[in-house]
């Protein structure tokens, strides 16, 4: 560790979801490391959350985008204003989260343990049953890179996952990035909005020669249903399969067909097996979506 530690700038998203941040803002006011900075970006929420939130926390700053960015967007007009602010680290952190007290001291005492950490992600527990893991760590194959999938998912947390490790990708729910590496790499692909934009993000780190380290000492509660088991929506399916394309056509090209003919089996036709027609007309639209260049938000019909 440094003499003085960095500044880490925390930038929790809120998009009509007060609530959830506030307690997310509670948790990191209790943190143990000495030298942070909480500022909430709100991505035009319509549920008053923006005067709620400075009524709540007068010394927390907020930035108002004015209109829903997605989790990419809406992450990157916090990171760039950490960065003009002098940020050498940001914590991006979901805002349906509460974090331990040492979990930020946990992310940067493993990032600074290696100069080539360009990236450094959290155990992620579930809210309600912290003893059930949601994140341990991630494999990436790039054999098969259109399935990535978190380690340890609704296992019992036995200590199976408890050493220091590199991982196939973090997780955005809770992911610390180094300054150096985001003015090598870039920032969060905004045309991905929503869905694999940190997938993408870890990939484009690692190809030029960036660790992804995974910190089992910082612990964080995401209020993910157990129950739901990720249950699918429509818009979920689009994003999902649209850019799993995206992803895959930039950073393993070769394995594009594979992608393709997963999509298709796994969100329509696995859909319409299952009398979920709205999903699999949802797949369909996101892969035609991706083969005609369109990105961003999900259009309008």
């Amino acid at each position: 560790m440094r003499v003085s530690e960095p500044l880490v700038q925390i930038i929790l998203l809120n998009w009509n979801g007060w609530r959830d941040t506030v307690e997310c803002v509670e948790s990191c006011q209790k943190l143990s490391y000495p030298n942070f900075r909480i500022v909430v970006v709100d991505n035009g929420s319509t549920d008053g959350s923006e005067e709620i939130l400075r009524k709540r926390f007068p010394t927390v700053e907020l930035i108002q985008t004015g209109a829903n960015l997605g989790f990419a967007g809406g992450n990157n007009a916090g990171i760039r204003h950490a960065l003009s602010s002098g940020a050498e680290y940001v914590w991006l952190l979901n805002n349906d989260t509460v974090v331990a007290p040492d979990a930020l001291t946990e992310l940067v005492r493993v990032a600074e343990s290696d100069p080539r950490a360009g990236m450094v992600g959290s155990k992620i527990v579930y809210h309600d049953d912290t003893g059930l893991l949601w994140f341990a760590g991630a494999v990436l194959d790039p054999e098969q890179p259109h399935r990535p999938y978190h380690q340890g998912l609704r296992q019992r947390d036995a200590g199976q996952n408890d050493r220091v490790a590199e991982t196939g990708y973090v997780t955005g729910c809770s992911l610390l990035a180094r300054k150096e590496m985001m003015a090598e790499v870039g920032l969060l692909d905004d045309g991905l909005f929503l869905y694999f934009e940190d997938v993408d993000w870890s990939a484009r780190a690692v190809c030029v020669g960036w660790k992804l380290l995974y910190a089992p000492a910082s612990v964080v509660r995401h209020k993910e249903s157990v129950s739901s088991g990720g249950a699918a929506s429509p818009r979920l399916v689009y994003y999902t399969a649209r850019n799993r394309l995206y992803f895959v056509r930039r950073n393993f090209p070769a394995k594009l067909w594979a992608a393709l003919c997963y999509d298709l089996f796994e969100h329509v036709l696995v859909n319409l097996k299952k009398g979920r027609l709205a999903c699999a007309r949802a797949g369909l639209r996101g892969i035609l979506d991706f083969l005609r260049g369109k990105a961003g938000p999900l259009p309008e019909p």
